[in-house]
């Protein structure tokens, strides 16, 4: 799935966010009042592990599904969902190599300019086919509508970053449904001459979407904005397609060589934005 997507420099970049943290200072103090689990469910391909968070106290909140980079699930993303929950949302982040090996697969030690540590994301990356990650989708929509503390009267919220910028895109498109926001952060892949390609199934789209594009990646490939942004106007639907001035791909993980602080913090306050315009 957008194998084009994941280069040597995303990579890199990523390797160095495994362990680290993503809120800070009143996010953190907010973060008190979150509930985190450690849960399993089923998915038609396995045993799915994940960590869910919710706000703490009596209520239901609106569903979000986080979506991590070719990474995976790791501290760095636990951090990120819980900061999400204390905005007031219950937030699924699940690891997407279930089917492989439990979380956390990969540690501060992976090094992708080694060949012998890069040849071990192919038998991990292999199984998320479009279909499989689709159907990985509604597994975790379908955890977060069994649980009391969700208000299934509400949309879902998705957000992805990388190879989960991609997922979010095409989850959006399967599931039309219940998928009522979304966010792809420096997605790749998404506007390709491919019959599968994200940007033709825009049609099929019932959320209000936010594509955050990296600067390095629009220099490398400039038409990709454009064929988004004229696929979204022709089937009249929103959309905010923005390239981050300064921000390189992979950007809005904290503790990466590329972390970009302003970008990043830009990018969580505009997808906050459109989850509370879609989701309540």
């Amino acid at each position: 799935m957008a194998d084009d997507a994941l280069s040597r420099r995303s990579f890199s970049a990523m390797t160095a966010a495994t362990g680290a943290v993503a809120a800070a200072g009143p996010a953190l103090a907010k973060a008190k009042e979150v509930v985190e689990t450690n849960v399993t469910y089923a998915s038609p391909d396995g045993t799915v592990d994940a960590v869910f968070f919710h706000p703490k106290g009596r209520g239901s909140w609106p569903g979000v599904v986080m979506l991590a980079d070719a990474m995976g699930l790791r501290p760095v993303f636990r951090d990120m969902g819980r900061r999400m929950a204390a905005e007031g949302y219950a937030v699924i982040v699940p690891n997407p190599y279930y089917r492989t090996r439990k979380a956390p697969v990969f540690d501060a030690t992976f090094d992708f300019t080694n060949p012998t540590d890069r040849a071990k994301l192919g038998p991990m990356r292999a199984p998320l086919t479009q279909e499989g990650a689709n159907r990985d989708v509604r597994a975790h929509i379908g955890f977060l509508d069994a649980q009391k503390v969700v208000n299934k009267r509400k949309g879902v919220g998705v957000q992805g970053y990388c190879m989960g910028g991609t997922m979010t895109i095409n989850a959006a498109i399967d599931n039309p449904a219940r998928i009522k926001a979304a966010g792809s952060f420096h997605g790749g892949g998404l506007a390709t001459d491919r019959p599968d390609s994200p940007h033709l199934g825009v049609p099929k789209i019932a959320a209000d979407v936010l594509i955050a594009i990296a600067d390095n990646d629009d220099k490398r490939d400039p038409a990709v904005k454009d064929t988004l942004r004229a696929a979204f106007d022709a089937a009249n639907k929103p959309a905010k397609i923005e390239v981050y001035t300064g921000a390189d791909h992979g950007w809005c993980v904290k503790g990466s060589a590329v972390y970009n602080e302003p970008a990043a913090e830009k990018a969580w306050a505009e997808l906050l934005t459109v989850y509370r315009r879609a989701l309540g």
